[in-house]
Parts: structure tokens; sequence; C-alpha cells
């Protein structure tokens, strides 16, 4: 990157974050899921397929990071549309949160055991962490940055891709 470039760059990001002080509030928060979820029974082995989609590598959380964190390095046109999707991410995350919370609230140690979510009940009860299917943590790895738009985003677009379909009923 030559000299030349590199300062318009710092010009063009003194100028973004300018503009972003002046902003009105980026997220207006509302109280309720983007889509209703509605469990009916306590199904604790559905929640740990499920609680890959919630902390695991090419889950809502790492999805929601990677977008937000790559719109830093996008050209000027496309932040505001990496920032939505960061955004859609993480209604995503709070739908699979609901969703695994409602599948494993009523849940026994037993039941939660059989399920392989044994060892995660012993260290978080019930409430939710961010883990993958096999319990291994999230991890800040999971998040593509190498300071290069294309690559970032070639290496985030087939991840979301190959995501299991939606569950319906």
């Amino acid at each position: 990157m030559g000299v030349r470039h590199e300062h318009k760059l710092a010009a063009t990001l003194r100028q973004i974050r300018s503009d972003e002080e002046e902003a009105k509030p980026m997220w207006i928060y509302e109280k309720k899921l983007q889509y209703p979820v509605r469990v009916s029974k306590c199904d604790p082995r559905m929640a740990r397929f499920l609680i890959e989609q919630y902390g695991g590598a090419d889950g809502e959380l790492a999805a929601a990071l990677r977008y937000l964190n790559q719109r830093y390095t996008i050209p000027d046109k496309v932040i505001g549309l990496l920032n939505d999707i960061g955004t859609e991410e993480f209604a995503h995350l709070e739908m699979i949160a609901t969703m695994v919370y409602k599948l494993t609230k009523d849940a026994t140690p037993q039941q939660l055991e059989e399920a392989g979510l044994g060892d995660h009940f012993v260290n978080h009860d019930h409430a939710l962490f961010y883990n993958n299917a096999s319990g291994v943590p999230w991890t800040a790895a999971y998040i593509q940055a190498k300071g290069d738009p294309i690559a970032d985003l070639y290496r985030t677009s087939p991840r979301r891709k190959k995501r299991a379909p939606p569950i319906n009923g």
C-alpha cells in the first residue's frame, strides 16, 4: 500500500469516526423475538444440536462478530450492509438462546447427562454458555480478520452457507 493510499484511507477512517460520533443510536431493541419460538416439550438432545449454532465456530455469535468486525476494513459503500447483517445475526443468536433455554429448562440432571450435556450442567447448571455441541468453549479464533476485505468476506460467506436448514414444527 502506497503512502498516498494510506493517507486517503486514514482520512476516510477519520471521517467515518466523525460521522459515527454524530449519529443517532445504532440499535433500537424491541423486547420481542424476531420470530416466535414455540417449544412444546423438554428435549435436551435437540438443545445439544442447537448449542452448536449458539457458540460454535459457524454459529450466530461468531457470525455476528465477524460481520461487525469486518465492516472496518470494507469499502465505505458497504459498511452499513455489514452492520445490518451483524445485527441480524444477534437476533438469530437470541432466538437460538431462547430455543436452547426452553428445551432444557425443565430437564433433570439425568436427562441432560443422557443428551450429552452432563458436563455443561456440572459447570453451568441450566445457564447458557457459549460453547459448541462438543462442549468446547467459544473462542475469538473463530473470527476471520486478515485486513483484506475480499479474503475476510470469502471466509465468512461459505461458513454461513453450510448451516443446517431451519427446523420447522
